[in-house]
């Protein structure tokens, strides 16, 4: 009773979310600002946190640590394990970000710098900031001639790009990496320190990338998911990422009665997904218990010899069990339809009554995109 109670104000404590004015996310920023999706997005799965004041700072710089930190975070591997410590002569063990470093140094984002300063309270620069992301992928080679002619027709000061930066800098811009500040088209700023809005958006992009194309030592820990369950066979798989198509069909399980004699339109109806929904590899999309919410859209009462009863009904919520809350739609017409078609036909009249624990098959109206290593939905 109680869990059920906590899931009923789970979701309405959701709705009034997605419902409230849009800057309520962050006191100093809204929609209209150019990285609040991506700076949104990260805090939601806890990668960026605020201020305790409820700004975000979007226009401070970031820390060679805290970047590290952040990227680790984006990638899902902040419980990792690491076998052999690299040593810097600037960090000593209780250092908040010790651990986190030595990730970003076993996963190939940054140099192994043994023995030498990795300068954690620096402001990282949007040249190193870049080269991480580019080394959390595997990427095409390409010729030092051809990323010359890159960046050379791309930016307007690619003369003062390190020339340790040339690869990345070039590998960025093919892979739309190189995160560039309103005001400053044509601009790398290389030597400028990484601000914590354009650090927003570099994570985002890498991160997306990086479920087509991680780098080996990061593919061999994204593992996705598997499970049994009900198959849907039109899934869209690439890299770690599965895309259920709109049109897609999804059995749920309602937990309301619903009828063509009792229900209302926009009457609130409450669901599950009974099984795990998988694809035909078996990797899981979405697991059993979620709970989905909806409501009634269209009723006709069922009359005799007149017309007979139906109701169609709109999902609009899904909660996961990790408590991911995200809008789902998906519409059901329920009607007579296992009765005779002659007599269905002749006399009318019938009625639609579901119940609770009935299955009742839903359209999605839009795709649905799916992590399949961690069940994350982007929405």
């Amino acid at each position: 009773m109680f869990r059920k109670l906590f899931k009923g104000l789970l979701v309405l404590c959701t709705i009034i979310m997605f419902n409230s004015p849009a800057n309520a996310f962050y006191t100093d920023m809204d929609e209209s600002h150019w990285c609040y999706q991506s700076i949104k997005f990260l805090t939601d799965i806890g990668v960026l946190v605020g201020y305790p004041d409820g700004t975000y700072k979007p226009d401070i710089p970031v820390t060679r640590a805290e970047f590290a930190s952040m990227v680790i975070k984006t990638l899902g591997q902040e419980n990792a394990s690491v076998s052999q410590e690299i040593n810097f002569a600037d960090i000593e063990p209780d250092f908040w970000g010790y651990n986190i470093i030595q990730k970003a140094v076993y996963f190939d984002l940054i140099p192994d710098g043994r023995g030498e300063r990795f300068r954690p309270y620096d402001p990282i620069t949007r040249a190193e900031a870049i080269t991480i992301a580019v080394n959390a992928l595997t990427t095409s080679q390409i010729s030092e001639q051809k990323a010359q002619s890159v960046i050379s027709k791309s930016y307007e000061d690619y003369t003062q790009l390190p020339a340790w930066f040339l690869m990345s800098a070039a590998k960025a811009k093919l892979l739309d990496l190189d995160v560039i500040v309103p005001g400053r088209e044509g601009r790398m700023d290389p030597n400028r320190p990484a601000y914590r809005a354009e650090v927003a958006a570099l994570l985002y992009r890498m991160m997306q990338e990086a479920k087509l194309n991680p780098n080996a030592k990061l593919a061999d820990t994204m593992q996705k998911r598997t499970a049994d369950g009900y198959i849907l066979d039109n899934v869209r798989v690439q890299g770690s990422i599965g895309v259920i198509p709109a049109g897609a069909i999804l059995p749920i399980k309602l937990e309301s009665v619903v009828g063509s004699q009792v229900s209302n339109t926009a009457d609130i109806y409450t669901a599950k997904i009974p099984n795990n929904i998988v694809t035909k590899e078996h990797y899981l999309l979405v697991p059993a218990g979620s709970d989905l919410k909806g409501q009634i859209k269209y009723v006709q009462r069922g009359k005799t010899f007149k017309q007979n009863g139906e109701v169609i009904i709109k999902n609009e919520l899904l909660v996961t069990p990790n408590d991911q809350a995200v809008m789902l739609y998906g519409v059901a017409t329920l009607d007579p339809e296992s009765s005779n078609g002659f007599w269905k036909r002749l006399f009318k009249g019938q009625k639609v009554l579901t119940v609770p624990n009935q299955i009742v098959n839903i359209r999605l109206l839009g795709p649905l995109k799916i992590d399949l290593t961690n069940g994350y939905i982007y929405e």
